[in-house]
């Protein structure tokens, strides 16, 4: 279906491309927030009838456009209303939990016009989880309508003893008012002339009185405003390579659009439009692939994920002391304890990802206060690694699910079907994955990096002694020699799970992997069995799991992808990074608004174009970081602020000629690189350097 979206931090629109929200429709569109459906019918009529669709802007994720006009109208031979005679324009945004729409009609009949428009809701207050049919369960029950002048509220008791409405306001004077939702206003419009009705929704949750909105002019500067200082503060990208400059564009925009803030720092949303919550892994990779343009959204993510950290052993929420979560909920189902998403904690990869991400930040900005702040998680995090982690004290940590209505496959490829052996087999549980090894590996390094500074010589030198021994017991135990490949991770026997995937692909980044062994993995990723040309696939083709339709078995996955290039980056080997970033480029030109989707089929180039997965969602932050890191590839750069030192290994794709990156952000100060192309050779200058850190070019 072809949908529009728009969001402004907890609150999300899902409509058709008309902007309206059908009845009975099966796609889930709607108004949400807390996860909870506050309307579930929006239909736009004139003259009772449906108006045409003339153009329907979907670029900014922060407002849409929409322009319709009505259809020829007569009635007995007279003449009611000439074909496309009004301009219908919707223009929508949301702000402080309101959704704002003005529609505006204009006459462009030559003569008077006379017309009715009217709009007509509903709201069922349905949890995200029954609309997406995953859960049913006790639910509660509306509790009527209720009119009050220029306004129409919605009300709902929920199973949890919570009381939901939504209330719609207008500033023009209806003609009639209905609690069924229906209101229609009267329009007498000269040539030319125009006019306009504003509506203002807004859902409310508990008894606490709501708050005042503010008028529709002032909202929209306060929205502009912030989307003015989010790009001051955002590192600046100029190229002549179009393609390029449109992704990283289009990339930070949408994550712009996806930063939501629950009361610890704004953090990134999994994606639009069915994961729009606290997401560990998903917030925690796209906070980390965001680093060289924003260091203080993994400030707010690490916040996040530190607030709902694990405190018990609970089996029904996948809960450890120490763990990090995978998930939280706030719809009906979950306050009521019919689902475990309060949060939910089934995840093997988002303890480790916060330890990582925490050193990431620290390097990118020196900030050991915040190592500080989160000692007790940090201790926390490294428990959990060591005891709960790993079941079994064989130094890999693995997952098993526990709740009855938790995700049985807890790594980052979490389908059913993701873990299968070259016999076709589903691998059973516990399972250790190849790439969490490697995230625990740099986790301790990482940490171990920052107990030095921070006076902790003991605690640093045990977590060497642990990352050391992982790294060997990882070696002898994943990697295998028939394939010159690791496995995708060990099952319950500790046997390989030997089909050859793109999971050993992230531990390139962890430095874990000798430089031999680096190198046969790059060499694999980059072979047709994995590179399609688009990217690299998930899994090789020619693996009894190879599907190139599948969710994690041949499909191409931006943000897998990004992983391994900060890997090739950090090594060095900036050509094979430059051979999977010009495929992804190459694919995104087969998408709408030059987006990298969350995932693609893995067909081969060899088709003639990308093919599009068909649920895959758009915008999903760990695919609008992806173009960053592309950036960040390209540059080479890695700064250690705790070493003063920033490392840059400047690269340029062929038939780009200029790249010049501005006010990133490092320590205390920026850095700004230029590197061009001339005469076969590249220049690379340093613009500034606030940061007296060392720049080692190599």
């Amino acid at each position: 279906m072809d949908y529009r979206v728009i969001k402004e931090n907890d609150l999300f629109l899902l409509t058709d491309d008309k902007g309206n929200i059908p009845e009975n429709h099966s796609y889930g569109l709607g108004l949400y927030t807390k996860d909870t459906r506050f309307l579930s019918k929006l239909d736009l009529r004139i003259n009772g009838q449906e108006p045409i669709l003339l153009s329907s802007d979907a670029e900014e994720n922060y407002m849409a456009k929409i322009l319709l006009t009505n259809p020829h109208m007569e009635k007995d031979s007279e003449l009611i209303l000439w074909r496309e005679s009004v301009e219908i324009e919707r223009t929508r945004f949301i702000f402080e939990g309101a959704l704002f729409e003005t529609i505006k009609v204009k006459n462009y009949f030559p003569k008077p016009v006379q017309f009715e428009l009217s709009v007509h809701m509903d709201v069922d207050f349905t949890d995200m989880f029954i609309v997406r049919g995953f859960q049913s369960g006790t639910i509660g029950r509306r509790t009527g309508q209720t009119i009050d002048g220029s306004s129409l509220a919605f009300h709902y008791e929920g199973a949890d003893n919570v009381e939901r409405s939504t209330t719609v306001s207008w500033d023009r004077e209806a003609k009639s008012v209905t609690e069924h939702g229906d209101i229609t206003f009267d329009f007498s419009l000269s040539n030319a002339e125009q006019n306009e009705v504003t509506f203002v929704i807004k859902p409310h949750i508990g008894t606490e009185e709501m708050k005042a909105v503010p008028g529709k002019e002032e909202a929209l500067a306060k929205l502009k405003a912030s989307y003015q200082e989010w790009s001051e503060k955002t590192t600046k990208v100029q190229t002549d390579f179009e393609p390029l400059q449109r992704l990283v564009d289009r990339g930070i925009d949408d994550l712009r659009v996806l930063l939501t803030d629950v009361g610890y720092g704004k953090f990134p949303v999994a994606g639009l439009p069915w994961f729009g919550v606290p997401f560990g892994r998903d917030s925690l990779i796209a906070a980390l692939q965001m680093m060289a343009f924003n260091p203080e959204v993994a400030k707010g993510t690490l916040l996040t994920m530190a607030a709902n950290q694990g405190q018990n052993v609970d089996p029904w929420r996948d809960e450890q002391p120490g763990k990090i979560m995978h998930e939280i909920r706030y719809g009906e189902l979950a306050t009521t304890g019919q689902i475990p998403f309060t949060p939910y904690y089934g995840t093997i990869d988002a303890t480790p990802l916060f330890l990582m991400l925490l050193t990431e930040y620290v390097k990118w900005t020196g900030d050991l206060d915040i190592a500080t702040e989160l000692a007790n998680n940090i201790e926390a995090a490294l428990d959990w690694i060591d005891q709960y982690g790993d079941r079994d004290g064989d130094l890999f940590v693995e997952y098993h699910q526990e709740s009855s209505k938790g995700i049985a496959n807890q790594g980052w490829k979490d389908s059913g079907d993701s873990v299968v052996h070259r016999n076709g087999d589903y691998a059973k549980t516990p399972i250790a994955l190849a790439e969490v090894q490697g995230y625990v590996y740099q986790a301790k390094m990482g940490i171990a990096g920052i107990f030095d500074k921070l006076k902790k010589p003991e605690q640093a030198a045990k977590l060497r002694e642990q990352a050391s021994q992982l790294k060997a017991k990882f070696d002898e135990e994943f990697w295998m020699e028939d394939v010159n490949f690791y496995a995708i991770a060990l099952d319950e026997n500790k046997n390989q799970v030997g089909t050859v995937t793109s999971n050993p692909g992230h531990i390139l980044f962890s430095e874990m992997l000798d430089e031999d062994k680096a190198t046969a993995v790059i060499d694999t990723l980059l072979s047709p069995k994995m590179n399609s040309g688009y990217g690299i696939r998930t899994m090789g083709e020619g693996e009894a799991g190879y599907n190139p339709m599948s969710y994690h078995d041949g499909s191409i996955w931006p943000h897998d992808n990004s992983m391994i290039l900060l890997g090739m980056s950090k090594l060095g080997q900036q050509g094979s990074a430059n051979v999977v970033i010009d495929g992804l480029i190459e694919a995104a030109a087969y998408f709408e608004y030059d987006r990298l989707p969350e995932l693609f089929c893995g067909y081969s180039k060899t088709l003639g174009k990308a093919v599009k997965y068909p649920v895959a969602c758009s915008p999903q932050a760990w695919a609008a970081g992806t173009p960053l890191v592309f950036i960040q590839t390209l540059l080479g750069l890695f700064p250690d602020s705790l070493e003063k030192q920033i490392v840059l290994s400047p690269s340029l794709l062929d038939g780009m000629n200029e790249l010049r990156v501005q006010n990133i952000s490092i320590g205390d100060g920026v850095l700004s690189v230029s590197v061009s192309r001339k005469e076969g050779s590249l220049d690379v200058s340093i613009l500034e350097n606030t940061t007296g850190f060392e720049i080692v070019q190599k």
